[in-house]
């Protein structure tokens, strides 16, 4: 008795060992609502777990079936699957018991009973508004167009402040190159009458200009530092001058300077006004004074060898002040063109957000796979039709695979874009096998996932599930993330992958898609890829 009693025991921890729960999140809901049901298994680590991929429970409809999640607590494994159901209908419904397949056993669920209600609607407290009107969609490449018209702009701008600058400090320059001291000082009388600043009531402006005319053409002409002499020290100063180089001054002339020098003090320093006709009076005396002086200097001829050499050295002056001047054209209109970009960008990310500029402005590499012209072509033997961003171009990887798996292979095509360090990868591969045997697609995932590894890959997450092509052949999908290290920069970025596998007849089909974790455009571009996906019978 003892016997049979340790014996059923035995057999009862057998049975319980593998067991399969059912549960949901809420068993009354909205006509029309998502109830998640969720079947835990808990297995060995070497049970094989297959979940139904029906699309109906009973009278509710499966509509979205979840990944995976895998746990493993000791030596053993909780496989966790999900199911989103909803039912149009309203009324009482039960989910029925579900079969698990656990090493090609079934295991049922329990039955779950849930209740639809009808979703009430007051159209007398609720507002009523009319229909829209059809809006138009926006496109990034209306985008990318706005930006180049703006960024063409911004360079006709920056040409046109350059060319005006040039223009302008041109003619400035050309106007300070003057042969003689008379010649500039009466073009400064005549610029200083065009800015009108005693009409504008600037008379101590007006005066402070005139006589410093006046003061740096006798400073440059008869070489007194006039500049820094009061008007005492510089009429005396030009008294004692005239009489050294011999100068035919009047004493009227040195009088009407002199006179034209105290009233300047007088408004600088005393707030004086002078009338309207005193300072048009002034500024003929200044005129008179500086053309007498000029005249009255004795004339030294020089040698044709010094004009010459005079008048190449003023050539040499103006050219190295336009060289300093164009340099500074040139940064004023890089500064402004580079100030107008920036604004441009700071605007749309606060108007649009960062991720917009980077997708649009910036560039993204995965935004333009996707939105690009995608090709659909057929690879490998037993070939795999498939739809993708780019051609695939022809690689070798039997340098990769270790010798004792290349001597079992007969034939290995392989087709790629981009690299394992690169931001997006594809790859499909064909193998067939020298002798005929059935593929285990679990080995040749595992075998997939230590290449990954030899690659650098670490810290690998996996999680596996059927995969289905449209055709209804079915294969093996591994997927999950890796941490992938840069080795110049020393950095680590998560990467996500996904591994799907066929085994037909004698020949193994695999569709490697690797990019960046988080990448929303590489998301979909990987979903139109697999959503693609045909296999082909392999050629005897």
């Amino acid at each position: 008795m003892k016997i049979k009693l340790y014996i059923l025991l035995l057999f009862s921890t057998a049975l319980f060992a593998q067991k399969a729960t059912v549960f949901i999140d809420t068993t009354k809901n909205k006509i029309g609502a998502e109830f998640k049901l969720t079947i835990k298994a808990v297995v060995d680590t070497s049970s094989k777990v297959v979940f139904p991929t029906t699309k109906n429970f009973g009278l509710l409809e499966v509509i979205r079936s979840y990944a995976i999640d895998t746990i493993k607590n000791n030596d053993k494994y909780e496989l966790i699957k999900k199911y989103g159901l909803t039912q149009f209908d309203t009324g009482r419904f039960t989910i029925p018991r579900i079969p698990i397949l656990i090493n090609n056993k079934p295991f049922f669920t329990d039955s779950i009973a849930v209740e639809v209600s009808n979703v009430v609607v007051d159209t007398l407290k609720q507002k009523m508004f009319d229909i829209k009107p059809i809006a138009e969609a926006s496109s990034s490449k209306s985008w990318i167009w706005k930006l180049l018209l703006v960024l063409l702009l911004l360079a006709g701008v920056g040409a046109f402040v350059y060319w005006w600058l040039k223009i302008r400090q041109k003619k400035k320059i050309e106007a300070e190159a003057f042969k003689t001291p008379i010649e500039r000082a009466t073009s400064l009388l005549n610029t200083l009458e065009k800015k009108e600043l005693w009409q504008k009531g600037e008379i101590k402006a007006y005066y402070s200009e005139l006589t410093d005319i006046a003061r740096n053409y006798i400073e440059e002409a008869i070489e007194i530092p006039a500049m820094e002499c009061t008007t005492a020290e510089l009429i005396e100063a030009i008294r004692k001058a005239s009489q050294k180089k011999k100068m035919a001054l009047s004493k009227e002339t040195i009088e009407n300077l002199e006179q034209v020098l105290r009233q300047a003090d007088l408004v600088k320093f005393a707030k004086s006004k002078p009338l309207d006709f005193e300072i048009t009076e002034d500024r003929k005396k200044i005129e008179k004074s500086i053309i007498i002086l000029d005249k009255s200097i004795p004339v030294i001829e020089e040698n044709q060898d010094e004009l010459l050499l005079n008048e190449l050295q003023r050539k040499e002056q103006i050219k190295k002040q336009l060289q300093k001047k164009r340099k500074s054209r040139i940064l004023t209109a890089v500064g402004i063109v580079l100030g107008a970009i920036i604004g441009l960008f700071i605007f749309f990310v606060i108007t649009k957000g960062f991720d917009f500029v980077k997708d649009n402005i910036l560039g993204n590499q995965s935004k333009e796979l996707l939105e690009g012209e995608w090709v659909y072509s057929e690879y490998g033997n037993p070939s795999v039709a498939i739809e993708t961003p780019k051609v695939l171009k022809r690689v070798d990887l039997t340098n990769t695979l270790p010798k004792e798996g290349l001597a079992l292979i007969k034939d290995m095509q392989s087709f790629a874009y981009g690299s394992l360090i690169s931001d997006f990868y594809l790859m499909v591969s064909t193998v067939n096998y020298k002798q005929q045997a059935e593929v285990d697609l679990s080995n040749a995932l595992e075998s997939s996932l230590k290449m990954i590894e030899l690659q650098g890959g670490q810290n690998m997450i996996v999680k596996q599930e059927e995969f289905n092509t449209k055709q209804g052949i079915k294969g093996i999908k591994g997927y999950g993330t890796f941490s992938r290290i840069n080795m110049l920069t020393k950095t680590s970025s998560k990467i996500y992958y996904e591994i799907v596998l066929f085994s037909q007849n004698e020949g193994l089909q695999q569709i490697f898609i690797m990019h960046e974790e988080g990448d929303q455009y590489a998301n979909q571009i990987s979903e139109r890829i697999l959503n693609s996906v045909e296999l082909k019978v392999a050629n005897e």
